[in-house]
């Protein structure tokens, strides 16, 4: 499967339409967002379940800071919509496999209960 674009106009419907969508955050002149993206596009074929999408920092600030992006690649999981994985820095495959992997095995509604608890603590 093809990695897309994500832009402000496509994010939201990407992320609520879809299962599971790992998103790389990068930059057309960051030398380790050019090394990762084809470790990321080998995982795009090899997973056709996940959708695949790249955002450009430069072109989508507004996209970087709402998700508090300060350092690219960033890497970023969304599974049933909620952020599950978040790390700076390039993967190796085995680690963007493991990651898929790990997401894969969650329970989303433990997933949704302890959020929920964390935010009641929060608010306590």
């Amino acid at each position: 499967m093809a990695v897309q674009e994500l832009t402000q106009h496509n994010f939201e419907s990407t992320v609520t339409g879809n299962k599971m969508v790992i998103v790389d955050f990068w930059a057309p002149w960051c030398g380790p967002c050019k090394s990762f993206a084809p470790v990321f596009e080998a995982a795009a074929e090899k997973n056709p379940d996940v959708v695949f999408a790249k955002v450009n920092s430069d072109d989508e600030q507004g996209l970087s800071a709402h998700f508090g992006i300060r350092s690219i690649p960033t890497i970023m999981l969304f599974r049933e919509e909620v952020i599950v994985f978040m790390q700076s820095g390039a993967l190796p495959a085995s680690g963007l496999d493991s990651v898929l992997t790990q997401a894969r095995a969650l329970d989303m509604d433990q997933v949704r209960r302890d959020i929920a608890d964390q935010q009641a603590q929060q608010q306590q």
